[in-house]
């Protein structure tokens, strides 16, 4: 071989080179390995996890349960927007297109999904969409929600993107079991009007919508019975915001009712968590009682909740049912209401096969507040 090639591997250092050069290559070797050692960890924690200034901000609103809101398509997303207003800031609105975006809403808080602009009310296309993106709201939901252990996934019965939802539950289930969840994923699902379902497309994605849906644990919104309770009292252009408002409302005092001990009794996450766990439709709906001194208490408050929810009433007996009353320190330091009180819960107890109550005192409380909600209700009842 020539001088050359000998000289090629020849790796003695110069005589230039700084007195220190091999005891720093030494520590720079060490750093080395020491990343080297941990890399996997640090890039399972760059890939897997959520950094801090990805994270959206930590739910105000008071609840038992640590819960993630998701809205899919735009009625979903408007449905969202309403918790989020009240609180739930852990919200996402996830959507095939910017335009139903509702105003207001921060950027971190949406998820687009890439090189669609809308579905057209194709639900076979809608959920191609979803699954081939898949990856793209299961990063969303791990970098900005973080740990949730329940999501409450909104969306509405008739369009194409909010139709399709149930494409992405391999994805939600992933998502929770990554974040190790103890708790699982709730529908609120909304059901045209009677005039919306005179087109066939909108009535066959919304039966498409609750068919998907009928197994697992979700809640049916009709707008045609919301549309008849607000009439005349919301006009047009804020019926729809108004009626999200109330659900969210509704559902938000479940979640923080839970929380409270009340000197009576009290209703708390673990049997609110029994109850959302019950395959099948939830129903929820409120009354206000403005003289609860009434012997026929129960059937009044069963009565009312029934008639006046945004729900469909269930027909033969749910799984689980609850009852919250929420009373002034007057009504409970009266015997006789008290006895009146006790009876209605015996009286919606009837009506479910096991029954989970709260009562809780407020000061000013304009009546006695009910909230009613059934759940594990079959398909058809």
């Amino acid at each position: 071989m020539s001088n050359d090639n000998d000289n090629e591997f020849d790796f003695a250092p110069p005589a230039t080179l700084p007195p220190n050069f091999q005891k720093e290559e030494e520590d720079r070797f060490e750093e080395d390995v020491a990343v080297e050692d941990f890399g996997f960890v640090e890039d399972f924690g760059i890939m897997g996890g959520a950094r801090d200034e990805d994270l959206l901000p930590d739910n105000t609103a008071i609840s038992s349960l640590n819960v993630g809101i998701v809205g899919v398509g735009g009625a979903g997303n408007k449905m969202a927007k309403a918790f989020m207003d009240i609180g739930f800031t852990k919200t996402l609105l996830v959507n095939t297109t910017g335009k139903d975006i509702p105003r207001g809403v921060e950027e971190e808080h949406v998820v687009l999904i890439p090189n669609s602009d809308g579905i057209g009310k194709d639900i076979t296309l809608g959920k191609s969409v979803f699954k081939a993106n898949g990856a793209v709201v299961e990063d969303a939901l791990r970098t900005r929600l973080g740990e949730v252990d329940w999501l409450i996934v909104l969306a509405g019965g008739g369009g194409g993107t909010g139709s399709s939802v149930v494409a992405l539950q391999e994805v939600f289930q992933r998502y929770l079991k990554s974040v190790q969840a103890g708790g699982e994923v709730l529908y609120a699902v909304s059901w045209p009007t009677a005039q919306e379902s005179l087109n066939p497309t909108i009535s066959k994605n919304a039966l498409s919508l609750l068919n998907d849906v009928t197994g697992m644990p979700h809640v049916v919104i009709d707008n045609e019975r919301q549309t008849k309770l607000l009439r005349g009292n919301v006009g047009m252009l804020g019926l729809y915001p108004y009626a999200n408002t109330a659900f969210a409302k509704l559902l938000g005092q479940v979640l923080k009712l839970s929380t409270e001990i009340s000197p009576i009794q009290s209703f708390d996450s673990k049997d609110l968590e029994t109850c959302l766990r019950k395959e099948g439709r939830m129903f929820i709906g409120s009354t206000v009682i403005k003289d609860p001194a009434t012997s026929k208490l129960g059937s009044l408050i069963l009565h009312n909740c029934l008639t006046r929810a945004v729900c469909p009433p269930p027909n033969g007996k749910p799984q689980t049912g609850t009852l919250i009353l929420v009373a002034s320190e007057d009504m409970v330091a009266d015997p006789k209401i008290s006895k009146h009180l006790e009876a209605a819960i015996s009286y919606v107890g009837g009506r479910t096969e096991t029954l989970f109550s709260g009562v809780y005192v407020r000061k000013n409380v304009p009546g006695l507040i009910a909230i009613l909600c059934m759940n594990g209700i079959e398909r058809g009842k």
